[in-house]
């Protein structure tokens, strides 16, 4: 086999199997990553590229310090399994961190941050 051809096969198996080993991307957020906002968010909005296991996935919150802040539950839309939300309650001004863990149906866990600030 030339090498050509042998690239173009394994060009072909890597687009063929990519979608398969996909892992859950956070697309988009409310409040976005780096916003200061004048008044305080009442929930966490968080959009993925593909449907969450809700089970295993979750928001938390962290204020100054890390220091972790009680928050509703969070809950995956059954309308729209790539969409996961929180309520949360007042918040002062200060800086805040969300921090999320998706797990897709595939069961690749990811996690992330999605820092913003109340003024």
């Amino acid at each position: 086999m030339s090498i050509k051809r042998f690239l173009a096969v394994c060009a072909l198996a890597s687009a063929v199997t990519s979608p398969a080993f996909a892992h859950a991307t956070l697309q988009s957020s409310d409040p976005k990553a780096g916003s200061a906002l004048g008044s305080a968010p009442k929930q966490v909005r968080l959009k993925f590229n593909e449907a969450l296991e809700p089970a295993f996935s979750k928001i938390t919150l962290l204020g100054t310090g890390n220091k972790e802040i009680p928050i509703g539950g969070a809950t995956v839309d059954n309308a729209d399994p790539t969409v996961m939300t929180a309520p949360l309650p007042p918040l002062s001004a200060g800086a805040y961190r969300i921090r999320w863990l998706a797990m897709s149906h595939d069961g690749h866990k990811r996690k992330g941050d999605v820092p913003f600030t109340v003024k």
